[in-house]
């Protein structure tokens, strides 16, 4: 087993297909290939399942490749402190609901490790996808709430992936709206002000029932519901239609404007808001700098 093997295993990995890791790596695919079922044979367990569409790392695989990536990482450590080589593959992923001090801490993290050269990656996506992506080792971390009626499901979820939930803060439910909505007015909303005007909330692709739902006010007890995929499309939606979505409070008017503004909502339910990890991996310096940067950003 060599570096140049793990490093190999890691791309094909984040790819998801061998063609694209093969030219990640400047190899062949065919001597790419070769190496992976070398280091595989050498190990005794298939890393990766093969399909039509790519590759799926199996369980197995996941627990080596979390190995694997802390090797590289020690590894590159050394190089820096003893050879004198910057690390020219700086690589750090998030996935995360759409949450304004997660894109923050984000900032920060290139911030103080960016240099010249560097492939982070940070994804606002659907509840599935940050499961999937922290369980198949796509993103380091994911970012997620749980509340009164998703919590045992995604819990269900996360301990059959072999991931682990830890709480940053936990929230009350407010209301984003604009700063023109005439709610704006109000020091509390309650639901029956909510009737008249639009709510807008996160599609959820093929699990869109309110147990994925990144909203703990379900949209089937609302008469005006529109489904959106992108943060700059609802916070548009607030303003045009006078419309409405439901979060934790947390909002960064440097990042989303002064237009858009919270209100606390009376609505018996909270949004534990948390880190989705791998348990069988030790995360990265740029992880643990990301965990260390939130906490600037989120209520103590």
């Amino acid at each position: 087993m060599t570096i140049q093997q793990l490093k190999y295993a890691v791309a094909v990995a984040e790819c998801g297909n061998v063609t694209a890791a093969s030219q990640k790596v400047f190899i062949s695919q065919p001597s790419l290939t070769s190496a992976i079922h070398e280091l595989e044979h050498e190990i005794g367990i298939q890393i990766f399942s093969r399909t039509n569409k790519g590759v799926i790392v199996t369980n197995e695989g996941r627990e080596f490749l979390g190995y694997a990536r802390q090797v590289l990482e020690q590894t590159s450590l050394l190089e820096e402190r003893y050879l004198g080589n910057p690390q020219k593959q700086k690589r750090f992923s998030v996935t995360c609901q759409h949450y304004s001090f997660a894109v923050n801490a984000f900032v920060d993290v290139i911030k103080k490790y960016g240099g010249s050269e560097y492939d982070y990656t940070l994804r606002e996506g659907q509840t599935s996808q940050i499961i999937d992506d922290v369980a198949n080792l796509n993103s380091e971390i994911g970012i997620l709430y749980l509340n009164k009626t998703n919590t045992q499901i995604i819990l269900k979820l996360l301990k059959k992936n072999d991931l682990v939930f830890k709480e940053l803060f936990t929230a009350k439910p407010h209301v984003f709206i604009s700063n023109t909505n005439p709610l704006a007015e109000k020091e509390t909303v309650f639901l029956q002000d909510l009737e008249k005007y639009p709510y807008l909330t996160y599609e959820q692709g093929e699990y869109n029932s309110f147990y994925f739902g990144e909203e703990p006010l379900p949209a089937i007890d609302h008469k005006l519901n529109i489904k959106v995929s992108d943060r700059a499309t609802l916070f548009n939606l607030l303003i045009g239609l006078n419309g409405y979505t439901v979060s934790s409070g947390v909002i960064d008017s440097k990042l989303n404007g002064s237009s858009i503004i919270s209100r606390p909502l009376e609505y018996d339910d909270y949004m534990k808001i948390g880190v989705v990890t791998h348990k069988n991996v030790v995360l990265s310096r740029y992880a643990a700098a990301y965990l260390q940067a939130i906490k600037t950003y989120i209520p103590v």
